[in-house]
């Protein structure tokens, strides 16, 4: 039995190589190039100059602007996912509708970088489809006060294309997992619809919405791709500012500042992880 029980956890051992090798890799890795190159001078000699560095003006400003990015995506994408999510509820769970819609949210949540970028210059950008159609037409112009789409609020509507998806498919499992018992048990003791929702579904569905929040909140900070392609100028936000430092040819010497830029980020992550996964635990207490 103890040899059976042996093989057995050895099995399952084997079957987490995959599983670690990629944490190792892709999240292990990382994090120690970051602080070898953060905490080090380019002669390997231990310093604090590079975090210094991370109260240069510029570095605040380009951690307030993704934090305030990050923030407003995070809480626009959260409600109208969660307004999907509550829509789905009237609909069959294995029905077309539904099935479709978590189809398409977990394609779309995926769909990010340059083709996103690309996407949208070629619907709102200043010589885009539809720019072009709302001045022909109306004689609109949505860049009268200026070229928005290439700076951070121009970041806004790209993230909430792939913010709103990934709020529809982290959050519906917590929507599906309201038990009908609960709503006839509220309204046998008299309670309406708007009494359940308040003293019951708001406040079980609570840990989950927060949650997933912090989810998209992690999503948009760490987010490049469709960043560097529609930033062309400057480096208003974090990812950019560790290219920056890594690629500048006007700014030399710079390059061990991208990893205290890449620690910075990854104590802002590894607060929104550890804050999530409290949440999570505490919202599978409802649903089991």
């Amino acid at each position: 039995m103890t040899a059976r029980r042996s093989g057995g956890r050895g099995w399952a051992l084997l079957g987490l190589t995959p599983f670690s090798a990629y944490v190792v890799l892709f999240l292990a890795v990382p994090t120690v190039l970051a602080l070898g190159t953060g905490l080090f001078d380019g002669d390997g000699a231990l310093t604090l100059d590079n975090l210094t560095g991370l109260l240069e003006p510029a570095v605040l400003r380009s951690f307030v602007d993704l934090l305030w990015l990050s923030g407003l995506t995070a809480v626009l994408g959260a409600i109208a996912g969660a307004l999907i999510c509550f829509s789905l509820l009237g609909t069959r769970e294995d029905g077309w509708l539904r099935t479709g819609i978590s189809a398409a949210s977990g394609v779309l949540a995926q769909f990010g970088g340059v083709m996103l970028a690309f996407a949208f210059i070629a619907l709102i950008g200043i010589q885009g489809l539809l720019t072009q159609w709302l001045l022909r037409t109306f004689d609109a112009d949505i860049y009268e006060g200026g070229v928005w789409l290439y700076q951070v609020p121009g970041l806004i509507l790209p993230y909430l294309y792939f913010q709103i998806p990934l709020m529809v498919i982290t959050f519906m499992p917590a929507m599906s997992g309201l038990k009908p018992q609960w709503a006839e048990a509220s309204a046998t003791l008299g309670g309406t619809g708007a009494v359940f929702w308040w003293r019951i579904g708001f406040p079980v569905l609570a840990p989950s919405f927060l949650g997933s929040l912090l989810l998209l909140f992690a999503n948009a900070f760490s987010s490049y791709g469709t960043a560097a392609a529609l930033v062309s100028q400057g480096a208003p936000i974090v990812p950019l500012q560790v290219r920056a430092a890594l690629i500048s040819e006007t700014v030399l010497g710079r390059e061990n500042m991208a990893g205290a830029l890449a620690i910075g980020m990854i104590v802002v992550m590894v607060v929104l992880m550890k804050a999530y996964s409290a949440l999570q635990s505490r919202a599978e207490r409802w649903m089991r």
